[in-house]
């Protein structure tokens, strides 16, 4: 790849929450995982999947850089950090992905 190309890097979080009872226990669940990964790791985060649904939803991550493997050690940071935060009170099923 040519240096400049611009990759990027695509965190998918797919979790079940079994202890949200209501949309607005899951939506706070979201908010917080969406600011913690946009105040530590200066992603863009949106809700792609699962927004009417009260114990499931889908989150992406993205950020866009010219060097591959520092994008992909962010992503790695990301997912850690993510499982180590979420994993004892949600089912967690992450994908990372790098385009380009």
């Amino acid at each position: 790849m040519d240096e400049g190309t611009p990759v990027i890097g695509l965190l998918t979080i797919a979790f079940h929450s079994p202890h949200s009872r209501s949309l607005k226990d899951k939506r706070m669940t979201v908010k917080a995982m969406k600011e913690r990964l946009r105040r530590r790791f200066n992603v863009a985060v949106a809700e792609t999947g699962y927004q009417e649904l009260w114990q499931r939803s889908v989150l992406s991550a993205v950020s866009v850089s010219s060097e591959r493997s520092g994008l992909r050690n962010v992503m790695e940071a990301m997912a850690r950090d993510i499982e180590e935060r979420y994993s004892d009170e949600l089912s967690i099923d992450i994908e990372v992905e790098l385009i380009g």
